[in-house]
């Protein structure tokens, strides 16, 4: 079966979110990170937009979260929204705290992480780079 693994679009902030989300989650970068000043066509960009993010990568459990940034000169913007949540599914209640409390740090907590009339413990929030997260545990989820 194909996997799916989020990829997320920045403005200029990929490697300091990815610099954070790795000191959460652990692991290293697969690839190293790619700068946008490496790729071909690319010598007219500012020093600035050469210093973006082409691509990134981070292990989490057995999934990849990536992204790359936006290149303004090339005519892309970022539009930050809800319309989609990372959600991580930890192994322990324990996990789900440390997690949900290092994510949200500086961020907007929608819904405290609490046991839910569902029977999950859940939380949700938007993280100080505007990405969306939905934390979620049940012990049934991790036999």
């Amino acid at each position: 079966m194909a996997k799916l693994n989020p990829y997320l679009n920045f403005d200029g902030k990929a490697e300091e979110a990815f610099t954070f989300y790795k000191s959460v989650f652990g692991g290293e970068f697969v690839g190293g990170i790619h700068k946008m000043g490496n790729a071909p066509g690319t010598e007219n960009l500012s020093d600035e937009e050469k210093n973006r993010v082409m691509h990134i990568a981070l292990p989490v459990g057995g999934d990849l979260l990536m992204a790359s940034d936006i290149v303004p000169s090339f005519g892309q913007t970022l539009t930050v929204g809800n319309n989609n949540y990372i959600s991580i599914f930890p192994d322990s209640r324990e996990d789900a705290d440390r997690i949900f409390r290092a994510l949200s740090e500086d961020g907007n907590v929608e819904m405290p992480l609490e046991d839910q009339f569902w029977g999950d413990y859940f939380g949700s929030f938007q993280d100080k780079f505007c990405v969306y997260w939905m934390i979620n545990y049940n012990e049934e989820y991790t036999k």
